[in-house]
């Protein structure tokens, strides 16, 4: 496969170069997401709430997977920039097994614990709880799948291609939208039937992405086993995979204090959430680009190129953050009504997305911040910022639930972000001092 040099040529092209297609990527999963929940919510928000209720576990999947694709992405990044082949295979090696390993577990704890977990969101309504249950039942074999086109987008996006990622994850999405009302409505699967059209998608982004990336994303049996390359991969990912997974289990307390409000709110929640991804379609490039640039940069000691790769990144994320803020604040109906066209989780999905406009600024600099972090190595320092201040979550919610009701989650949320990227600033300013000179 070809290695694109990221540490020559002006950073604002480059930058440009690596984050368009990881935008594109999430323009077409929003698209995907605004599809399905289009599909999903004309069977009425119990079904929404019931994939809702799921996601919150396998987006703890997704934490967890991050544990080998932070680590591996890294890794091959740094030893792209050293100009060590070796290492790379080496790396991607180590980053399979470990997957294989993890992918596998966790696709029988969905399968023969699901109901243990959606019973312990305590949804008090059968339907809903039934069709949860369904739904991550089946999620365990896509998963599997998910957790390996996850780690082979990030390894090539630490080459520097990361159109090829997006050319496989359009013919995915595109299959998905395609398969989505087949499988709900002409086969009258419902909610299951969403399930069964991501798992065909994700088999064949699976398929695409080993035959077509030269090579470089199979097990490469030439190059020895190394423990010492496992654990490397492990310790550079397991902080961030910490911050992940306990952010994801603080979301599904919150989930549970939220579902005292019913099925309503869950259902709210899970529309405000993808709404609010039109954000992260933007900013995840940043992410996806600057993790990269930094990390080859970093490995060929080009430090003051790193910094102004951040500065760039960084304007660029604000003036989009305002936009999506203001759409948030102002125009917020016209999109949920998209989704679903029940009276009471439209005003709760309004609450949700009025409060969190005031974040997303603060949002997008944690973001950025955060792919600097990992790009250096450094993936304890956003971790450290994640469990801090995600963890006060719950009592400041439990707090203003009193005087401000379900609201009171919300403005925990948007608070606890508020905090995250003024601190993630603060801390890269500190990083920079000490290191980048």
């Amino acid at each position: 496969m070809k290695k694109i040099d990221l540490t020559e040529g002006r950073s604002i092209k480059v930058l440009a170069n690596l984050s368009v297609p990881i935008m594109g990527s999430s323009l077409l999963q929003f698209t995907y997401n605004l599809v399905n929940m289009v599909w999903v919510g004309a069977l009425g928000s119990n079904a929404v709430a019931s994939i809702g209720s799921a996601s919150f576990y396998l987006g703890l999947g997704y934490s967890i997977n991050s544990l080998v694709v932070i680590g591996t992405g890294i890794k091959v990044a740094h030893a792209i920039g050293r100009r060590d082949d070796i290492g790379v295979k080496s790396y991607i090696n180590s980053g399979i097994l470990i997957n294989i390993v993890i992918g596998f577990i966790f696709a029988l704890i969905l399968m023969l614990g699901g109901k243990n977990l959606i019973d312990f969101l305590q949804l008090n309504n059968q339907n809903v709880e039934k069709d949860a249950y369904l739904y991550l039942v089946l999620s365990g074999p896509t998963i599997f799948l998910v957790f390996f086109n996850l780690l082979y987008a990030r390894i090539l996006g630490s080459f520097g291609n990361n159109k090829l990622a997006f050319k496989i994850n359009t013919i995915g999405i595109i299959v998905n939208i395609i398969l989505d009302p087949l499988f709900i409505y002409v086969f009258r699967l419902g909610v299951l039937g969403a399930s069964i059209a991501t798992l065909i998608a994700n088999i064949i982004m699976f398929i695409l992405y080993l035959f077509k990336s030269s090579e470089i994303l199979k097990y490469n049996h030439n190059i020895k086993f190394s423990y010492e390359k496992v654990k490397e991969i492990i310790k550079l990912g397991f902080p961030m995979a910490i911050q992940r997974i306990l952010f994801t289990v603080i979301n599904i307390l919150l989930a549970r204090i939220i579902a005292l409000f019913g099925s309503n709110a869950i259902a709210a929640q899970k529309i405000g959430l993808q709404i609010e991804s039109i954000t992260y379609m933007v900013i995840g490039g940043l992410h996806g680009a600057i993790a990269a640039f930094t990390g080859q940069n970093f490995g060929a000691k080009k430090y003051n190129r790193i910094k102004d790769g951040y500065s760039a990144a960084l304007k660029i994320g604000i003036i989009y953050s305002l936009i999506t803020a203001f759409i948030f604040m102002f125009f917020n109906l016209p999109l949920i009504r998209l989704f679903v066209q029940d009276d009471m989780t439209i005003e709760i999905s309004k609450t949700y997305l009025q409060v969190v406009a005031f974040s997303q600024i603060f949002s997008t600099i944690e973001t950025v911040s955060n792919g600097l972090f990992t790009g250096i190595g450094k993936p304890k320092i956003s971790s450290v910022i994640s469990v801090l201040f995600t963890g006060l979550r719950i009592p400041m919610a439990m707090i203003l639930i009193k005087p401000f009701g379900l609201a009171g989650v919300w403005i925990s949320i948007s608070l606890s972000s508020v905090l995250k990227g003024i601190v993630a600033y603060l801390l890269y300013r500190i990083e920079v001092k000490k290191n980048f000179r």
